[in-house]
């Protein structure tokens, strides 16, 4: 049965109950997607960016390290070419470990 405004005095609450349903539903389905797609982007760009800047941190300070250790044995200017060269090894190393690593043994075929 058809509702009449001016005699039900449910209508108000029903009609506001209904336009919020639908309201909920329309941002259910495309606002609330978009929102939480852009705060992924956003916090897994600033937690990129917080792990190239550690790791970035963590290099030079090895690199420091490792020349001022090396600094007690030898010359502070054969001590820095000594730390690159050390260093140089220790990422030679992993970047092949890192390349046999790619393929499982069955994509190789």
């Amino acid at each position: 049965m058809v509702s009449n405004p001016l005699t039900d005095p449910e209508w108000a609450d029903r009609s506001v109950a209904f336009i919020d349903r639908v309201v909920a539903t329309v941002r259910k389905y495309t606002t609330q997607p978009l929102v939480t797609t852009a705060r992924g982007i956003v916090f897994g760009l600033l937690a990129s960016f917080g792990v190239i800047t550690g790791l970035v941190l963590l290099i030079v300070g090895i690199v420091r390290g490792l020349q001022a250790a090396l600094d007690a044995v030898v010359s502070h200017q054969t001590s820095v070419w000594i730390s690159y060269f050390i260093l140089s090894a220790l990422f030679l190393v992993l970047g092949i470990v890192l390349m046999r690593r790619r393929y499982t043994p069955e994509e190789e075929k």
